[in-house]
C-alpha cells in the first residue's frame, strides 16, 4: 500500500484507499498553529464589521474607535464627493 505526499514539509500524506490525509510520523502542530492564527484574524475582520469590538493589535479600552473612525471617514468622503459634484455643476453653469 502506497501513500501520496501532500505536504512533505509537514509530513502529510494521503491514503488513496481510505481517502484521508494523515501524518507520516510527524506532528501537525505547525499546521494547527497556523489555522488558529488565521481563525483569529478572520474573527477580527468579522468583528470589525459590527464596529463594537476592537482590533487584535490595538491598545486596551479602545472599543468604540471603529464606529468613530467610520463616521469620520464617511464625513470626509461625503465632503469630497459633494464638493466635486458642486464643482461640476458650477463649471457647467458658467
Amino acid at each position: 500500500m502506497g501513500y501520496i505526499e501532500v505536504l512533505p514539509e509537514f509530513g502529510l500524506v494521503a491514503d488513496p484507499f481510505l481517502g484521508v490525509v494523515t501524518t507520516m510520523g510527524e506532528s501537525l502542530a505547525p499546521v494547527i498553529d497556523k489555522v488558529a492564527e488565521l481563525e483569529a484574524i478572520a474573527d477580527d475582520i468579522v468583528g470589525m464589521l459590527s464596529a463594537e469590538g476592537n482590533f487584535l493589535a490595538s491598545f486596551k479600552n479602545r472599543e468604540g474607535v471603529l464606529g468613530i473612525a467610520g463616521g469620520v471617514t464617511a464625513f470626509w468622503y461625503g465632503m469630497a464627493i459633494g464638493l466635486f459634484v458642486a464643482g461640476i455643476i458650477l463649471f457647467g453653469l458658467i
